[in-house]
């Protein structure tokens, strides 16, 4: 097959988040499917016939009712019209995926079963005469307030044609992570080559996701919405589907699960195809309003040796064991730390390790000589060490600050590795 891998972070960090999509109990969305706007169109649809009945047979797959539930919203579809229209002429397109640990592809038996290695493998089968180049910015434990910051790098300096973005499950926050998602989606329709955008919604068990701050988005940028949480949840609570058939945590889909993900990404994009005579893709041009402040435009990761340090001891720049290759540019220490640095900024937030082995310290984190946070790095008995973001600022001004990260009075422990800065 034509297909070139240029980012295989699923397979990369496989071994560090098998369990790494963290799960803050915000109250689950109202069990009752929705209908989607196309349906209606077409014909009365009502609660009674999208209403599960039957037992689910995971073999037979999808079933109508499923997708009726799952489309959100059929969405603007002239970008991926032009995508497919590139690719149907023989041009190379290049497909994206971004999110946490079940766009990794955690719980997965091989990255090729996942959904998002389902995703590349349509494009490469139904466009057999494209070289179709496949990128998997997906990371464990991780939620769209990294996402906004990384995505340049990771995603779009490759120049995707088509980016899914998930992250309805590491998404927790209702108000910052409306913020962080906004920012990130217009950064991804921002982006040179006028990308197509599908928002996909995940859940966990119990139904909790944060679909409904995102679909907020999605319906003002008119963006095509998918929600595997509408294909699978209403079956579990009904008894028709049993949760353990499709996952075996609380929340990664195992294979059959990315399955389903996989067959409703597949019935959406055959749609398109199948109407590509009818789409008008000549004005692809992206000019909607932020939804929100749009915070975190142009949002950037500065590693260790982009900072303007003015004063280090204990620390050294170093690379870590963790994301060796995604984030090798590091600030590390074992033994007690400070860091002392000026930048100009809107928002400021530090990336760092959650280690499990005990040694992790707290540290304070000064904002022109007052404490805005603590960086608590221990993570002992945890499921695995991990990145964790934390905001420090956020602002509607930009202003020159001093930033001092020094250990906190009374930590024993010390150890303290910060991937990056973010800045926007």
């Amino acid at each position: 097959m034509n297909k070139k891998i240029i980012a295989g972070i699923a397979a990369l960090l496989m071994c560090v988040s098998m369990t790494a999509c963290k799960s803050d109990n915000n109250a689950a969305p109202e069990t009752t499917p929705e209908t989607t706007a196309s349906a209606a169109s077409e014909e009365t649809v009502t609660e009674a016939d999208l209403t599960p009945t039957e037992p689910v047979d995971l073999e037979a797959g999808l079933t109508d009712k499923m997708y009726q539930r799952a489309l959100l919203n059929e969405g603007n579809r002239s970008r991926l019209a032009a995508a497919m229209k590139k690719a149907e002429n023989g041009e190379p397109v290049t497909v994206g995926v971004i999110g946490g640990s079940i766009t990794q592809g955690s719980s997965a038996t091989n990255p090729a079963n996942s959904y998002a290695g389902l995703f590349s493998q349509y494009w490469t089968e139904k466009f057999p005469s494209s070289e179709i180049t496949y990128v998997n910015a997906g990371i464990g434990g991780t939620n769209s307030y990294l996402g906004v910051h990384r995505a340049d790098e990771q995603l779009l300096s490759a120049k995707p044609d088509v980016v899914i973005v998930e992250f309805s499950v590491n998404d927790t926050d209702k108000v910052m992570n409306k913020y962080s998602y906004d920012s990130l989606v217009r950064k991804i329709l921002n982006a040179e080559g006028d990308p197509a955008v599908i928002l996909l919604f995940t859940t966990q068990e119990n139904g909790t996701s944060l679909q409904d701050v995102h679909k907020e988005i999605g319906l003002a940028y008119d963006l095509p919405m998918l929600s595997y949480r509408e294909v699978v949840y209403p079956e579990v609570a009904a008894g028709t589907l049993s949760w353990k058939d499709i996952s075996p945590d609380n929340i990664h889909p195992n294979d059959a699960g990315h399955s389903l993900i996989g067959q409703l990404l597949a019935r959406y994009l055959d749609s398109v195809y199948d109407d590509l005579a009818n789409i008008d893709d000549t004005d692809t041009a992206f000019t909607a309003d932020p939804y929100t402040a749009d915070y975190y435009k142009n949002a950037t990761m500065l590693g260790a040796s982009q900072a303007e340090v003015s004063e280090m001891s204990g620390f050294e720049i170093s690379g870590n064991k963790v994301y060796p290759e995604l984030f090798p540019d590091n600030f590390v220490t074992e033994g007690e730390g400070y860091l002392k640095f000026e930048i100009e900024c809107q928002n400021l937030g530090i990336f760092y390790l959650k280690q499990t082995d005990g040694k992790g310290g707290k540290y304070d984190v000064l904002v022109d000589g007052e404490r805005k946070t603590v960086l608590d790095a221990d993570f002992s008995g945890g499921w695995g060490n991990y990145g964790e973001p934390q905001q420090v600022i956020i602002g509607k001004e930009t202003g020159k600050h001093t930033i001092e990260i020094k250990l906190s009075e009374g930590s024993d422990k010390t150890a303290l590795t910060i991937f990056g800065i973010m800045v926007s």
